[in-house]
Formats: structure tokens, sequence, C-alpha cells
């Protein structure tokens, strides 16, 4: 098969797997599960891609592992912190503005299918590091990926973990976490995040593979400038005066020693 053909294969199935999670939204009426099927989806995507591709075997097992353990690991996260708290403000917010009946079917488009087509494009360089790549052997980029992928999934499992045990504790409210891997970086978990899609765009290149990268590029963009760091700043600046102290200290991105 062609990469066009399996990467099609994995549109469909990322579009039907939204189309029934829509369909659930509409009788439970939380647009929010989206948010829990996120990571499983790619993990979706390269488990397609690992059966439909001949490249490098060491080099799919590898991503195939790394994706399952970032995935699964992130919809688990996110179901433990979210299931029973009822549906996130930022959905509740487009419900209200659109009406109960409305927003149903603008969800559909605003909501399921934009996360599906964004993961999609996103997922290009799990296709690529599998798809191309069969004749050479594990290099240097493959152990460099590999390396920033570990550095990034511990920043963003260690970041949320550390986030859920001060947010667990009543007397922190309002205040803002400045410890461990939030000492060096506002956000360690984006941070995380970020590393980890640098770690698989490393083993697509590794497999002579370019183009598909551009899907690590965007999803670090959602990353910095749409719906996560740029987002988040902007809530907390107005939510915890401490904030902008933290702000002037802490490096907004990638890990360093705070100011004095």
């Amino acid at each position: 098969m062609t990469f066009i053909q399996i990467y099609l294969i994995a549109f469909a199935s990322i579009l039907s797997m939204m189309f029934v999670l829509w369909i659930i939204s509409i009788r439970i009426k939380n647009a929010s599960i989206v948010d829990l099927f996120w990571g499983f989806g790619f993990v979706m995507a390269c488990f397609i891609y690992f059966l439909k591709t001949e490249g490098l075997e060491i080099r799919k097992i590898l991503l195939m592992t790394m994706v399952s353990l970032w995935g699964i690991r992130l919809s688990l996260y996110l179901a433990w912190r979210n299931i029973g708290k009822g549906e996130d403000p930022r959905y509740r917010k487009f419900r209200q503005h659109y009406g109960e009946h409305r927003y149903g079917w603008i969800s559909l488009f605003q909501t399921f299918l934009f996360q599906g087509i964004l993961m999609w494009l996103i997922s290009a360089p799990l296709l690529g590091a599998q798809y191309y790549g069969g004749e050479n052997t594990f290099n240097l980029f493959d152990g460099l990926g590999v390396l920033i992928w570990l550095i990034g999934f511990i920043f963003e499992t260690g970041g949320d973990i550390q986030l859920a045990r001060f947010k667990a504790n009543p007397a922190n409210k309002g205040k803002v976490l400045n410890k461990g891997f939030w000492h060096y970086t506002r956000h360690p978990n984006y941070f995380g995040d970020a590393a980890v899609w640098c770690g698989y765009a490393l083993l697509c290149l590794s497999a002579g593979s370019y183009v598909p990268v551009l899907g690590s590029v965007l999803m670090i963009v959602v990353i910095i400038k749409v719906s996560g760091v740029a987002l988040l700043e902007k809530t907390l600046k107005e939510s915890k005066p401490e904030y902008k102290e933290y702000i002037e200290r802490t490096s907004a991105f990638i890990p360093w020693f705070p100011k004095k």
C-alpha cells in the first residue's frame, strides 16, 4: 500500500471514532469526553501504521511502544482527572453561547471533527517513521529521538503528578506551584509534550522521511500558541495574583534555572 492509502485509512478510522464519541456526548450532554481520547487516538493511528507498513522493524516496535506509553498514560490521566467533574468550562461556555440544541450539531464540527482532523495531520511522523527506512539501520537520530522523548515523558508525567498533588491540598487553593519541575519551567507538562513529539520527529527523520515531520511542528505550535501555553497563561494571570511574580522568575517553556 502507498503512504497516502495508509494515511487515509487512519483518517477514516479517526473520524469514525470521533463520530461515535460525538453521539455519546449528545446522549450524556458532555463534550469533554473528546479530551479523554486525544492520546488514545494517536495510539490507534500508530497501530494502524504499524500493521500496514514495512519499515525497520526495531524502529517500528520502539515507536509503537513509545506512542502507547505516552498516549495511554495521557488518556488515563485525563480520565482520572475529569470523570465525575462535569463538562469542562470551555465546552459549557460554548453550550451556553449557542444553546443546548444548536450546540449539539455545532460541536460535531467545532470540537469532534476538528480535533479528529488535527489528530490525523499531527500523526504523520508516526507513519513516516514506519513506512520508510526499511533498509537502513538504527542510528544516532533514533537514539537521540528516544532520549528526547524520555526527557519529555518524564517532564510531562512528573509535572502532572506534582500538579495533581498540589491541587489535592485545600491549603494550596489560589496559590502557585513553583516546586519540582515547576521550579524550572512554568509549563513542564507542555514542554514535555513538545519534547515527546520532537522525539517522534527524529525517528521519522532517521527513517529518511522529511515532510511528515511537519506533523510534529504542528503539534508544537498548537501546544505553545493555541490550546496550551498561551490559553493557560491568560487564565492564570487573571485568577492568581502570585502568577505575575512567578512569570518574572521562571522560564516560560524550556526548563532553566529561575531568576533571582
